[in-house]
């Protein structure tokens, strides 16, 4: 399996809201990503860079594939998923729905190489 879904570290609720606390250490990037539906984003990999995804709202398909062979793998992603992306998986978004997300990088994609940013 390519892709890794992962818990919320903490989330609290009650008559005002809801605190939902997705990490608490480790991550150096973080960026606020809408898409809208039918654009296609990504089609990249991070050589650097671990990746985490929380879906705010909205849907998309996630294609992955690892760079090393052929495996590929397909996954209908919804809202309040939270998943990572490891190293060296090419992924790809097909917005299904107008989508708002949160994305953490590990070292960030801007690194004193260059960008950890990478296409087949």
């Amino acid at each position: 399996m390519l892709i890794k879904y992962l818990d919320i570290d903490f989330e609290f609720s009650d008559t005002r809201g809801c605190i939902k606390q997705l990490v608490h250490e480790n991550w150096k990037q973080v960026n606020y990503i809408t898409s809208k539906a039918g654009v296609v984003r990504g089609n990249h990999y991070h050589k650097k860079n671990i990746e985490l995804f929380y879906v705010i709202s909205g849907e998309f398909e996630l294609e992955l594939k690892k760079i090393s062979d052929t495996l590929s793998e397909k996954y209908l992603i919804k809202q309040g998923d939270f998943f990572q992306i490891d190293k060296n998986i090419l992924h790809s978004f097909n917005f299904i729905k107008d989508t708002s997300l949160i994305s953490m990088y590990s070292d960030g994609v801007q690194t004193s190489d260059g960008m950890d940013i990478y296409t087949e």
